[in-house]
């Protein structure tokens, strides 16, 4: 429940981070010095490249995950008019203003797909489109042209989704203009239906093909558990961290934490809800076309990876954050989610490894290079988004409630 006094909102300059423009075009350069390692890594290494492709689609879709959560959270917020989460609310439009940029980097994976190199997705294989029928009967929509301008119209979506609302609330913080909440509330609905759309396509056309021979309807669902999860961490860290340099203290309260620790914890359940759906109806099928998949990752080293995405990704953080006293408490809290950080990417990295090292868990320099390549990208965006950029929309109408909301 929120409070009804009066509170009145922050001055612009306390709740305005400087500064943070020079860190960001730091983690940029370190980001693209790592991502020419690893490039240069990829050519040099025997079976390099292939290694790399995987490497880069990897750390991409880590980040296009946190940004397509950042966007989810935005859009829902409006669609439901939430009042708590607006002192929030900003850090997830900059962890969404990433998208665009990570989109971008999609590019290096479907352009040698489009002319016909079949390292990463083997349907792009000239030899295996003649050899497979399956393929012949997928072929009007596993085809490079094709995926090529999905993928332009998913980063074309989200670029424009992006740039509407993150536009008009920064343009609040100066006018106060009632009408720009108005104009998002109104077009959350119809938002959210093109960012369920282009997420569940994203899934299938960048992860659920890389085995074409295998599918799951309920894999987007799986995909945008994972996603939500992760902003939610991501959310509870920035808190923290702007909370300690001064910009959210006060302003981001132990009822936010509260909040934000039931949603990291409704989405643990949800996340496992949707696992155990996905391999229960496959398992009580039967159906070796879908068995296949689960199976390659209960052998070798991937049985162990898969024990531990049981454990650390559902059933420890289950138990961890059912407590109303590890939700309110700031530094059990972030632990957590640090943890669960970690097991989102373990979980991306057991959808798409087994792939390219079917015997178990192979990591590598290139690996390394590539997630700290694009995660220096990612985080030198939103640093820069963020500088001399008030942390809170200062002129939101429902700001006071934000400020004054209490947990019941």
């Amino acid at each position: 429940m929120s409070a009804h006094a009066t509170i009145h909102a922050p001055e612009r300059a306390k709740v305005t981070p400087t500064g943070l423009a020079s860190r960001g075009k730091l983690f940029t350069i370190a980001g693209l010095a790592l991502c020419a390692l690893a490039l240069v890594l990829g050519l040099v290494q025997d079976g390099g490249t292939r290694h790399l492709q995987h490497s880069w689609l990897l750390a991409v879709t880590y980040f296009i995950t946190l940004g397509l959560g950042g966007l989810f959270f935005v859009l829902v917020q409006h669609l439901v008019r939430a009042g708590w989460s607006v002192v929030v609310r900003r850090m997830a439009e900059h962890v969404a203003g990433a998208l665009p940029l990570m989109g971008l980097l999609l590019l290096p994976i479907v352009v040698p797909t489009l002319f016909g190199n079949g390292d990463l997705y083997h349907w792009a294989d000239t030899h295996e489109r003649e050899v497979s029928h399956l393929l012949h009967e997928k072929a009007p929509y596993l085809n490079g042209p094709f995926l090529l301008v999905r993928v332009l119209i998913y980063v074309g979506v989200w670029t424009l989704l992006v740039r509407a609302f993150n536009r008009r609330s920064l343009a609040q913080d100066d006018t106060g203009d009632p009408a720009l909440t108005q104009w998002m509330q109104t077009r959350a609905a119809p938002s959210v239906l093109a960012f369920a759309l282009t997420l569940t396509f994203f899934s299938f056309d960048m992860l659920m093909t890389l085995n074409y021979e295998w599918f799951s309807t309920i894999f987007g669902v799986y995909i945008f558990a994972g996603s939500a999860l992760a902003l939610f961490a991501t959310l509870v860290l920035f808190s923290r961290r702007f909370e300690k340099r001064g910009e959210l203290e006060g302003i981001v309260t132990t009822e936010h934490y509260h909040d934000l620790g039931k949603l990291l914890f409704a989405f643990v359940f949800f996340w496992g809800y949707i696992a155990f759906s996905q391999y229960m109806l496959i398992w009580y099928g039967d159906i070796p076309e879908e068995t296949q998949w689960f199976a390659a990752r209960w052998v070798g080293g991937w049985k162990v990876v898969s024990l531990v995405l049981l454990f650390g990704h559902f059933l420890l953080p289950f138990v961890g954050l059912l407590s109303r006293h590890v939700k309110r408490n700031r530094l059990l809290l972030s632990g957590w989610a640090v943890a669960l950080l970690v097991m989102h990417l373990v979980d991306l990295y057991w959808l798409i490894m087994p792939t390219l090292s079917p015997e178990g868990v192979r990591v590598g320099l290139i690996d390394i290079a590539c997630l700290l390549g694009v995660g220096g990208l990612f985080l030198g965006g939103v640093l820069r988004r963020a500088d001399g950029r008030p942390l809170v929309p200062l002129q939101d109408p429902r700001l006071d409630e934000s400020l004054a909301f209490e947990n019941i």
